[in-house]
Formats: C-alpha cells, sequence, structure tokens
C-alpha cells in the first residue's frame, strides 16, 4: 500500500471512530480526553543549540531588527505582530514588494512543537524557515552577506555574537540560530482550558465543556486538530476554493497533497483572525459555517471532511470552547535595539 492510500485509509478509520452512531458527545469520557491535551512542562531546544536567556534574548533583537531587510523597513515581526497572536489582521502581509503576499503569514505561537514550517511545510526546522522570508524578494528582500557586513558593523551585536559564537561572531548560521533560539520561547500563556484540564471545574463555561465533546466527536474537529497545540502537524485539503496547490509542491506524486495546507493550531484563536492560507475567512464564525459545508469536493479531498450540520446552540458551544483556547493577553516588551 503506498503512503497517499495508506493515509487515506487511516484517516477513514479515525472518520469512522468518531462519527460512529453509538459515540455521542455526552458520552465521552472527559477524564481520558483531557490527557490528550494536557500541555507539556518544558519546551524542546535541539541538543546541538540549547536555550539560553543570552542567546534567547539576541534572537529577540534580530526579530524584531529592521535591519535584517533589504529596505532595512521589515523585520520578521512585520508579519508576525504579537498583538495578533504573532501573525497580522490581513489576508496577506504586506512584503518588500508593497503589495499583499500570496498566503497568510502563519503564526510563530508554538512554533518549537510545529515542524515543518510554512503552510507547505517546505522547512524542516526553525532555522531553516527563518532564512526563506529574509532572503523572498517579495517579502524582506535582503542578501545573507550583506547582512553579516551590516551587523558586523554594529559594535554590540558584534559583540553579543562573539560571545555566544566564540571563534565565529556574525555569520548567517549563527543569525539563524539566535532567531530560531527566541521563537521557541514563544509559548502561548496558560488558557482557561489549561486550567479546566488541570482539574479548575469552574475555568470554563457548561457551554464550552459541550463544545470541547463536540469537538471530539459529531463535529470531527479532533481528526485533524490534535494534542495540547491542537494540530497533527501534517497537510489536509479541506475543500477551500483555491488555485494554490499547497503541500503538492512538495510532495507531486501524493494525490491527496493537491491543495493541501499545514494544519493550524488553534491557541489563541481570538487575537489571529482572519483565518486559512489567504485569510480567506474573516472571524471564528465564518471558519465554522466554512467547515458545515465540506468544502469543495475534488480528488485531494480530505476524508475527514464531509458537510456538517450543527443546531444553534452546537455552533455557539463550539465557537465558546475554541475562545476558551486563548490565554490572557499580555504584553511583549519591546527589545532595544543596538546603534
Amino acid at each position: 500500500m503506498n503512503s497517499s492510500r495508506l493515509f487515506a485509509f487511516g484517516a477513514i478509520m479515525i472518520f469512522t471512530f468518531m462519527c460512529l452512531p453509538g459515540i455521542l458527545a455526552a458520552e465521552l469520557d472527559l477524564s481520558a480526553l483531557k490527557q490528550q491535551y494536557r500541555r507539556p512542562t518544558t519546551i524542546p531546544f535541539p541538543e546541538r543549540t540549547p536555550y539560553s536567556p543570552q542567546l534567547a534574548t539576541l534572537g529577540k533583537m534580530l526579530f524584531f531588527d529592521p535591519r535584517l531587510s533589504g529596505a532595512q523597513n521589515l523585520s520578521c515581526a512585520s508579519c508576525h505582530n504579537p498583538s495578533f497572536g504573532y501573525e497580522v489582521p490581513v489576508k496577506g502581509a504586506i512584503g518588500a514588494a508593497n503589495t499583499p503576499l500570496a498566503r497568510k503569514a502563519p503564526t510563530v505561537l508554538n512554533a518549537a512543537w510545529t515542524a515543518p514550517l510554512f503552510w507547505d511545510g517546505r522547512a524542516k526546522t526553525l532555522e531553516e524557515q527563518a532564512a526563506g522570508p529574509i532572503t523572498a524578494d517579495v517579502e524582506m528582500n535582503a542578501q545573507f552577506p550583506e547582512i553579516v557586513a551590516r551587523l558586523k558593523g554594529i559594535p554590540e551585536y558584534k559583540t553579543w555574537f562573539d560571545r555566544l559564537f566564540p571563534g565565529r561572531g556574525v555569520t548567517k548560521d549563527n543569525l539563524l540560530t539566535a532567531i530560531a533560539t527566541f521563537e521557541r520561547t514563544v509559548v502561548t500563556g496558560w488558557a482557561p482550558f489549561d486550567r479546566w484540564v488541570e482539574g479548575d471545574a469552574q475555568a470554563i463555561s457548561a457551554s464550552a465543556v459541550n463544545g470541547f465533546r463536540l469537538f471530539n466527536s459529531k463535529a470531527g474537529c479532533a481528526g485533524c486538530h490534535t494534542g495540547w497545540n491542537f494540530t497533527d502537524n501534517k497537510f489536509h485539503d479541506i475543500g477551500i476554493p483555491t488555485e494554490d496547490v499547497g503541500r503538492a509542491k512538495i510532495e507531486p506524486s501524493n494525490p491527496l497533497a493537491r491543495h493541501a495546507f499545514k494544519t493550524p493550531g488553534l491557541r489563541n484563536l481570538t487575537y489571529r483572525a482572519p483565518f486559512g492560507h489567504k485569510g480567506q475567512f474573516a472571524d471564528l464564525d465564518a471558519i465554522l459555517a466554512f467547515y458545515e459545508t465540506g468544502g469543495v469536493e475534488r480528488p485531494s479531498r480530505s476524508p475527514l471532511m464531509r458537510p456538517l450540520s450543527l443546531s444553534t446552540s452546537e455552533r455557539a458551544d463550539l465557537l465558546a470552547f475554541l475562545r476558551a483556547l486563548t490565554a490572557e493577553k499580555t504584553e511583549t516588551a519591546l527589545p532595544n535595539l543596538p546603534n
């Protein structure tokens, strides 16, 4: 059995299990389900580049520094704004060409757990991902030799690179290591849902609890949105009308990869609208209404997608649950950039 057929078979089995007539939302074992969504207590850092506060601080400075762009007017934070869930509240962020980009910038939230990266998964690591937008002509439009030379001319940057990377100093790889280290520290705070999982029965409403049941049963959301970050880190065609072939550029021989995009995590959704790989859906109500249609029927559409009939109260319950995944908003202190 080839990989695409195996995936389809597995997806159908998940779909069948979650939609068996005998499995009702009210009958789910909440205690067992909660364990599947319990937050980790540590961040996974690569052995080759363990966490240090100094390295993360350097990476944060670089993340917010427009001098990493060709015209020195855009930073990583231009498309990944902390105020909007490390995204931007538009369909496509504005890049160096002063036009909206073809895809919405994915969030940096919980990126330590979300490899591969990008909507099509073309980057295996955060280090590899960071390099893409910096050099893309429609995004930051810079070249690393110029960036390295520019940073070497800034005494404070040079001092910190020399201290953190003895004998190597400012290099492309070290710059990307620092940015990736910072990005791994960008973790969503504890949401009401997390407090409920940990035993606070009053942390979320009865409506949200019922939405959680629906999420794991009738609505079928948990077929893709799994684990504490609510993503299987895989690629699915959910039937959105689009000319973008998505994952098919990476897996051209996989028929299910056409129009397939990375399953986004669902944390802090309240701050992250619009939704979809191109920001096609203005808010949570709009994307939930789309899911109910089952999407465009085509050969690549995921077997997990099918028309869904929710009552008004069920729809409200699902939305209450999704909103319970948002942590209390905190201010992100901007770094002082060296002169």
